[in-house]
C-alpha cells in the first residue's frame, strides 16, 4: 500500500476554505497595512480581517472543541496556513502566537485554568481575543534567552516571580512578546517564562505562568519590525506586577524551559509552512513576469535555459518543502504534540530553503524585483525573519536538535520508522559554556 499524500475531501474544505478567506478578506488589507510606518496602526489595519478569522474559527482554530476551539489536527491547521501565509505570513502569527500562548495552558494547566482560560479565548463576543507568548527578554548583561539553557548559576532568563502570600510578585524585561494588543495596552492573557527561584540558573527553577490584561505594572510598548509588519511584537516591563498565584501552570512549576522548547517544536512545521506559503507567492509571481516580459529579446524570459531550470529548481524545493511541513505536523499530531526533535529540522531546514527560492525568484525577474511595481521585496523581508524567529534556527533551534542526537540512548531511525523521540533537560545545555576550557584544564592539570 502506497504512502498517500492525497489530502482528503474534508482537508480539500479547509484549503478552499483558508484560500478563499486570503484572497478576498485579508489581501485587500495587507498593502495598505505594510506600508503603514507606525507599527501600532499597521496592526490594526487587519483587525477586521482578524475578527473575521475569529468568527470562522481560524483564529483558535487549533484549540480542542471541549474548550471551544475548532480542534483542528496539526496537519489540517498547516494545510490551512499555507493559503494565509501565502498572501501575508505576518497576519498568520498572529492567530498562531494564539496558539503560543494557550496550547500551555492546555498541556501544563489545570482543569479550572484550561475552563477558565481557553473558554474566554474561544467565546469572545468582539472577535478580538489575542493571547501572547512571552518568553524572550532583551539583550545585554547576564539575562536573555539566546543561552537560556547555559547551566550557568546567573545566566539565562532574568525576569523574577517572588511568592508573596497568594500572589506572584513579578519584575523584569521582556522582548518579543507576541503582541502588544489591538491598543498597546496588552492582550487579553499571556504566557510568561520566569524564573520563580531565584536561587538557580539555567533551566532550573523557570516556569509557565499566565498573565491577564489589565494587570498593573506592566506597561507595553509595540516594536518597530523590518518585516511581519501586519502582526505586532512588543517590549514588556513588569514592575512590582502582581499575578494570583493560581495563574502559574502546575504541570510547567520548576519546567518552563521544556515548555519553551516543546511551544517552539509544536509552532516549527508552521514556520516552516509560512516560508513554504511565502516562496510558493514569489515563485507565482516569477513565473508570471517571465511567462509575460521579454527583456528586450524576442522571446519571452522564460524560454531561455538559465530562466527554466531556476525555476524548475525553486519548484522542486517548494514542493519537497511542503511535504516535510506535512510530515512534521502529521508526526506531532501522533506524538501528542511532541516533535521536539523534528519540529526543529523542518523550521531549519524549510526557512533556510525557502529564503534562497525567493532570491532566486528575484535574480531571474531581475531588477524590476526592486520595484514596489512588484511584491518581491516584501516576500524577502517576510522570507528572512522565519529563519531566526522561535528561538533561531543557529540558537535553540539547532541546539536542541544536536543535544537529542548526542544523548547516548538516541536512534537515529526514530523519526523514520515513526516513533517517540524523547527530550529532557539532559539535552538543553550542550551548547553553552558552563567551563570554557574544560578539556585543556584537565590536560594540563594531568601533566
Amino acid at each position: 500500500m502506497a504512502i498517500d499524500f492525497t489530502m482528503s475531501a474534508e482537508q480539500r474544505k479547509i484549503q478552499k476554505f483558508a484560500r478563499e478567506f486570503s484572497e478576498k478578506i485579508l489581501a485587500p488589507v495587507i498593502p495598505a497595512a505594510d506600508r503603514e510606518p507606525d507599527p501600532m496602526l499597521a496592526y490594526q489595519k487587519t483587525k477586521g480581517a482578524y475578527i473575521e478569522a475569529y468568527k470562522a474559527g481560524i483564529a483558535m482554530a487549533m484549540l480542542p472543541k471541549e474548550y471551544g476551539g475548532a480542534e483542528m489536527s496539526c496537519l489540517d491547521y498547516v494545510i490551512a496556513c499555507e493559503e494565509i501565509t501565502s498572501i501575508d505570513p505576518g497576519f498568520a502569527c498572529t492567530c498562531l502566537c494564539n496558539g503560543l500562548g494557550l496550547m500551555p495552558v492546555l498541556w501544563y494547566g489545570s482543569d479550572e485554568q484550561k475552563k477558565r482560560i481557553l473558554g474566554a479565548a474561544t467565546s469572545d463576543p468582539t472577535g478580538t481575543y489575542l493571547s501572547a507568548w512571552t518568553a524572550g527578554e532583551p539583550p545585554g548583561g547576564t539575562g536573555g534567552t539566546a543561552n537560556f539553557d547555559s547551566p550557568l548559576p546567573k545566566a539565562g532568563i532574568g525576569m523574577t516571580a517572588v511568592k508573596r502570600g497568594d500572589r506572584y510578585i513579578i519584575n523584569g524585561k521582556k522582548k518579543w512578546s507576541s503582541s502588544a494588543g489591538w491598543d498597546g495596552l496588552g492582550t487579553n492573557t499571556q504566557t510568561a517564562i520566569i524564573r520563580t527561584d531565584s536561587s538557580v540558573g539555567g533551566t532550573e527553577g523557570l516556569s509557565a505562568i499566565v498573565i491577564e490584561r489589565g494587570t498593573p505594572g506592566v506597561t507595553w510598548t509595540f516594536l518597530n519590525k523590518e518585516g511581519h509588519r501586519t502582526t505586532s511584537n512588543a517590549f514588556v516591563v513588569f514592575k512590582d506586577a502582581e499575578v494570583p498565584v493560581d495563574n502559574l501552570l502546575p504541570g510547567a512549576a520548576g519546567n518552563g524551559d521544556l515548555v519553551i522548547n516543546r511551544n517552539f517544536a509544536w509552532s516549527g512545521p508552521v514556520a516552516a509552512i509560512a516560508a513554504v506559503g511565502v516562496a510558493r507567492a514569489a515563485y507565482e509571481d516569477a513565473l508570471k513576469f517571465l511567462k509575460t516580459n521579454t527583456a528586450g529579446s524576442l522571446t519571452p524570459i522564460i524560454r531561455f535555459q538559465n530562466a527554466g531550470y531556476i525555476m524548475g529548481d525553486v519548484a522542486a524545493k517548494i514542493e519537497s518543502a511542503r511535504y516535510f511541513a506535512w510530515r512534521a505536523a502529521d508526526y506531532l499530531d501522533k506524538h501528542s504534540h511532541h516533535a521536539e526533535l523534528i519540529g526543529a529540522m523542518c523550521k531549519i531546514n524549510v526557512t533556510e530553503t525557502m529564503i534562497d527560492c525567493v532570491y532566486k525568484c528575484m535574480q531571474v525577474v531581475g531588477v524590476n524585483s526592486l520595484s514596489t511595481e512588484y511584491k518581491f521585496g516584501k516576500y524577502l523581508r517576510e522570507a528572512s525573519i522565519l529563519p531566526i524567529y522561535d528561538g533561531g534556527n543557529m540558537g535553540m533551534q539547532r541546539r536542541r536538535v544536536h543535544g537529542i542526537i548526542a544523548d547516548e540512548n538516541f536512534n537515529p531511525r526514530a523519526i523514520m520508522d515513526d516513533d517517540f523521540v524523547k527530550f529532557d533537560k539532559s539535552m538543553e545545555a550542550i551548547d553553552t559554556v558552563a567551563d570554557p576550557l574544560p578539556r585543556s584544564r584537565g590536560i594540563m592539570e594531568a601533566a
